[in-house]
């Protein structure tokens, strides 16, 4: 299955980004309006930070185990999801660069490695929804960044 990028714009430095972006319980507060049930284990933050969540999207309902794999200080961090009983593993990469301006260029990418065949034949659909929500996830990144961003520096 091809991949599925969004991205946003943001006036946060790419340190800052990441700052937020490497605390896995983070990720939850722009991202319940789909994975919810967040259970946390390993360290909290970097390589080897773990989530398991439970996925509501399209009508379906799934657990999902993700896992910090690689990260790059103030550029990448890169997630491993399983779900399926392993049938679907998938890759969710942030990128964070430098705007000209200032701020950053935040993209993620969600990436298929493998994918139950039901997945494969609804790819025109899934896909899309998959699109959908997470265009919603990254301005609610946006939104919590700001308010991250403002309540350290008070």
């Amino acid at each position: 299955m091809m991949p599925v990028t969004v991205s946003i714009d943001v006036p946060q430095t790419p340190e800052q980004v990441y700052d937020f972006l490497d605390v896995m319980a983070h990720h939850e507060r722009f991202t319940n309006h789909y994975l919810t049930d967040y259970r946390y284990s390993g360290p909290d933050r970097g390589i080897g930070s773990c989530a398991t969540v439970t996925v509501t999207l399209g009508g379906t309902k799934t657990d999902v185990a993700i896992e910090v794999v690689e990260a790059e200080a103030p550029r990448r961090i890169v997630e491993r999801n399983v779900s399926a009983a392993g049938r679907r593993v998938a890759h969710g990469t942030y990128t964070v660069e430098p705007l000209p301006a200032g701020g950053s260029h935040i993209s993620f990418t969600y990436a298929w490695e493998r994918a139950p065949l039901a997945d494969r034949l609804l790819s025109p659909v899934v896909r899309p929804t998959m699109r959908r929500a997470n265009r919603t996830v990254m301005q609610r990144l946006a939104d919590e960044l700001a308010r991250h961003v403002s309540t350290a520096d008070s």
